[in-house]
C-alpha cells in the first residue's frame, strides 16, 4: 500500500516530466533555428573546433564559439575607461570605440554603438525569450546582445562579454 507522500511525490514527478517532455521540444527547436541561422553565414576568418579551442582560453571558447555569458561583473573591460578600441578576442577586428562605452550599471562593457562594419546581429530565442544576439562580423564570435534601452544617440545599449574581447590603448 502506498502513503500519501509517495503519491504525491509520484504525481508531482509525473507533472514535472511532462513539463519538460512539453519544454524540450521546443527549446531544441528553437535552438536548432538559430544554429541554421549561423550556418548560412560565411565569415572571413574560419578555424577548426581545435584550432579554435588552441587559439581561445576555456572561458573565451565557452563565450565566443559556444554562445556563452560570463558572469557579471567579473571583466576586467567592465572598468575599462582608457581611450582605444575594443576588439574580437577571436580575430582582432576592431569593434568598439571607447567614446560609446558606458557604464549601464548591468556588469557587462556596454556600447551605444559599434564600429562602422564591425558586427552583426541575429534573433536569438533561446531561453524562451527573443533577443538580439550580436556577433564579429569576420569571425561570427559570439559577442553579446543588444538591447533598445540604452543612451543617446542611438537608444541601443550593446552589452558585450569582456571575455570575446580585447582592449588597445591609444598611445599618448
Amino acid at each position: 500500500m502506498f502513503s500519501r507522500r509517495q503519491i504525491l511525490l509520484a504525481g508531482g514527478g509525473l507533472g514535472v516530466a511532462a513539463l519538460v517532455a512539453g519544454v524540450l521540444p521546443k527549446l531544441s527547436t528553437d535552438a536548432a533555428l538559430v544554429s541554421e541561422a549561423r550556418a548560412d553565414e560565411a565569415f572571413e576568418v574560419t578555424h577548426s573546433d581545435s584550432q579554435w579551442h588552441a587559439l581561445l582560453s576555456d572561458e573565451q571558447y565557452q563565450v565566443l564559439r559556444e554562445e556563452g555569458t560570463e558572469r557579471a561583473y567579473t571583466s576586467p573591460l567592465n572598468d575599462e575607461h582608457r581611450v582605444g578600441t575594443f576588439a574580437c578576442a577571436g580575430c582582432d577586428l576592431a569593434l568598439f570605440s571607447s567614446e560609446t562605452k558606458f557604464d549601464s550599471r548591468t556588469g557587462w562593457p556596454s556600447f551605444w554603438a559599434p564600429l562602422e562594419h564591425a558586427v552583426a546581429t541575429h534573433q536569438d530565442r533561446s531561453f524562451g525569450m527573443s533577443r538580439d544576439e550580436v556577433h564579429c562580423r569576420r569571425c561570427g564570435g559570439h559577442l553579446g546582445h543588444v538591447f533598445d534601452d540604452g543612451p543617446k544617440p542611438t537608444g541601443l545599449r550593446y552589452c558585450m562579454n569582456g571575455l570575446a574581447m580585447t582592449f588597445k590603448a591609444v598611445a599618448a
